[in-house]
């Protein structure tokens, strides 16, 4: 066990470090995250305007943009494994991944983790900077930025399995792409990665909270916003679902993985 997750901690440095070989693609990302902020910017100015609100959903004009900026820096640090794998089945080139001395899903997991974190804080220091010119700063607990980083390490975990899952099916389908484009769209509606759940139609909200695309985005940034006598309570409840999302997908991709390797053997001797 413990040589297994000294493996993993190093497949996921070398990630890590192989990332920031490329400083062009960081500046590409920077560019981009400008635009989209400041777009941002632009539409809730007027809808705040419209609704003659200083707050909506809890939080203010600044405080929302700040919302999006950690959304935006989270999602867009995803790499894509989902493709990688599919890539991997497609090509053969899984057959002699097998050979290494770790398992597939757990490699290209760990994998994940490590290039994820290191762009996901290249984009939030850039996003910081960015919010930091077009709102100022707003107020931030040390404890809610803590509970943050834990949260924000499991979702990533959990939307690394999330991609796992949409990679694998390659094996059964011909084309992945298309739920590829179903799997990356529904947490920006449904996980409150552009809207916070919080200004969802009540029945809405109600029904999302039961899948786990809330607990990808909402649910690590919502604690932000959170009151301090409900913080605890509330990164509690969020661990809880999150671990449950993450047992509940890890058994569907072991699932997967023991049913993909009975095709590999069948097609590939």
């Amino acid at each position: 066990m413990l040589k297994t997750a000294q493996k993993l901690i190093a497949v996921a440095k070398i990630s890590a470090r192989a990332n920031l070989a490329y400083p062009g693609e960081v500046l590409g990302r920077g560019t981009f995250l400008l635009v989209v902020l400041y777009i941002f910017l632009k539409l809730w100015q007027a809808t705040y305007s419209e609704s003659g609100q200083s707050k909506l959903a809890g939080l203010s004009l600044a405080e929302m943009l700040w919302y999006l900026t950690i959304t935006e820096s989270m999602w867009m640090s995803a790499p894509k494994l989902a493709q990688q794998v599919d890539e991997d089945v497609r090509t053969g080139s899984l057959a002699v991944k097998l050979i290494r001395p770790l398992s597939y899903p757990l490699y290209c997991l760990s994998a994940n983790m490590g290039e994820r974190l290191v762009r996901f804080s290249f984009n939030l220091a850039l996003g910081a900077c960015i919010a930091l010119a077009l709102v100022g700063p707003i107020h931030l607990r040390a404890e809610a930025l803590l509970m943050l980083a834990l949260s924000v390490c499991l979702a990533f975990l959990l939307d690394g399995l999330g991609h796992l899952i949409v990679g694998l099916s390659a094996f059964w389908l011909e084309d992945t792409s298309g739920l590829y484009l179903i799997y990356t769209s529904l947490p920006m509606i449904l996980g409150g990665m552009l809207i916070p759940l919080d200004l969802f139609p009540g029945w809405l909200k109600n029904l999302v909270v039961y899948l786990p695309f809330p607990y990808l985005v909402w649910g690590p940034v919502h604690l932000l916003s959170t009151p301090q006598t409900e913080l605890a309570a509330s990164f509690l409840e969020l661990a809880i679902r999150q671990l449950a999302c993450l047992v509940a997908l890890s058994a569907l991709v072991a699932l997967l993985w023991q049913r993909a390797l009975r095709r590999v053997s069948a097609h590939g001797g």
